[in-house]
């Protein structure tokens, strides 16, 4: 491989911001694997975000990358997967896997697709240090003829459409709106773009937390809410807390803790079979590895609301926010119930495929 500009190239990045700001271009955020994909010919190369490969895990799209890229080209995008006319990132976490027949089996039962939203270089030429704009409409014109599982994100520069985006494509699984300084080059690895992603609170049980990697002080908060035949779900966790606060929170929680997990809605959280029915902490996985899944139980007493974007399926999708305790609020009414529906909006109306 030969190209102006060549691996690894870590992408540029974005910071979040409270709302969407005027001035500059954007584009909806996409919810998947973000990449990096050098062709020079017939070799493809696709980039993590960290820079590592991601080619042997997407087969699919390293032919749909030939038969759609130009020749020679370096192009920053999104991996997705599209069910039903929304994202699904559950069922692109399940592509990174170590056997290649199982990557091959999902190649086919849920491929990929790619969204392509900038240039940074084509031909013998680097567009590193050219304005957005340019790089944008060299994109545009160079995916002029490409075809599903390849496509180009819509862009605007009309901030009223923009708020639109913001609130109707939830509905499809997007993140938010990502914000862009029309005249800026590319710059890799920083944060120079602005995020924009939505934001709402629940109030949810704390039933248990992880010590921090430093020490015996709050590492996590494992937060349930209550289905509707009653037994309590693994939601996620709060976490990002200054050490004071983390050794606060220790002391806080002490009463709440548990000699054992026997008698807790998680007692059989060490068992893999148990997973199939409930969600739990602890759930194996080829992330985890041999990382220590423990836990400490805590009676399932305290109520905190928290702040999350939104949900993948039953959990949610991100870290959450620690806002404040609830003593007002009985653990029992934590339920999914007081979840906002999210109105359900097409993908295909986005990408314009069928």
């Amino acid at each position: 491989m030969d190209l102006p500009v060549m691996p690894p190239v870590k992408p540029m990045l974005a910071k979040s911001a409270a709302r969407i700001p005027a001035g500059m271009r954007y584009e909806a955020k996409w919810d998947g694997f973000r990449a990096i994909v050098f062709r020079d010919g017939a070799e493809i190369e696709i980039g993590s975000r960290t820079g590592k490969p991601l080619t042997r895990y997407f087969p699919e799209l390293v032919e749909a990358f030939r038969a759609n890229l130009p020749p020679r080209c370096v192009v920053d995008g999104e991996i997705v997967i599209i069910r039903d006319g929304r994202l699904e990132f559950e069922a692109l976490l399940e592509r990174i896997h170590p056997a290649d027949s199982r990557v091959r089996m999902l190649a086919g039962t849920t491929p990929a697709s790619f969204v392509a939203f900038d240039l940074l270089a084509l031909g013998d030429r680097s567009l590193m240090d050219a304005p957005l704009t340019e790089r944008r409409a060299a994109l545009t014109e160079a995916l002029r003829d490409a075809a599903d599982p390849v496509f180009t994100a819509p862009v605007t520069d009309d901030v009223e459409v923009a708020r639109q985006w913001f609130s109707q494509y939830e509905g499809a699984g997007l993140d938010g709106v990502v914000a862009k300084r029309p005249e800026l080059g590319y710059r890799p690895d920083e944060r120079v773009m602005a995020k924009v992603k939505h934001e709402r609170t629940a109030d949810c049980v704390v039933a248990g937390l992880r010590h921090h990697k430093s020490g015996p002080v709050v590492g996590s908060l494992l937060l349930g809410l209550y289905d509707s035949t009653g037994r309590l779900q693994h939601v996620g966790v709060c976490a990002a807390f200054p050490m004071k606060r983390r050794q606060e929170l220790m002391t806080e929680l002490e009463p709440l803790r548990m000699e054992s997990v026997e008698g807790h809605p998680w007692a059989d959280w060490a068992r893999e079979e148990a997973h199939a029915t409930s969600r739990m902490p602890g759930a194996p996985s080829r992330w985890t590895g041999t990382k220590d899944l423990s836990w400490v139980p805590l009676r399932p007493e305290r109520v905190l609301e928290v702040a999350y974007d939104h949900m993948q399926g039953d959990r949610f999708r991100h870290t959450a926010q620690f806002r404040r305790w609830r003593p007002d609020r009985d653990p029992a009414s934590c339920t999914y119930a007081q979840l906002e529906e999210v109105v359900s909006y097409d993908l295909r109306e986005i990408l314009g495929s069928s």
